[in-house]
């Protein structure tokens, strides 16, 4: 069976699981997809943290590597 969906899409590992994603998108709209609050989390894209600041401008793209790490508050 020929996959011709998965040409169009784009491959990321999300936290060690393979995840596909329509396109190449920025972290800003990876975190809006996954329905997670930005200011809640921090955001790794291949072993690089990125700034709240630069979520708009950095794109995951095809076989990066992203690691999203919730803050749990306490006390």
């Amino acid at each position: 069976m020929h996959n011709a969906q998965r040409e169009s899409g784009v491959e990321i590992r999300l936290n060690g699981d393979a995840y596909e994603l329509p396109e190449s998108l920025s972290v800003r709209v990876l975190l809006d997809r996954l329905e997670i609050d930005p200011r809640r989390v921090a955001v790794e894209v291949n072993l690089t943290v990125i700034k709240r600041g630069q979520y708009d401008t950095t794109i995951v793209r095809e076989g990066d590597e992203v690691e999203i790490v919730n803050f749990v508050g306490g006390g």
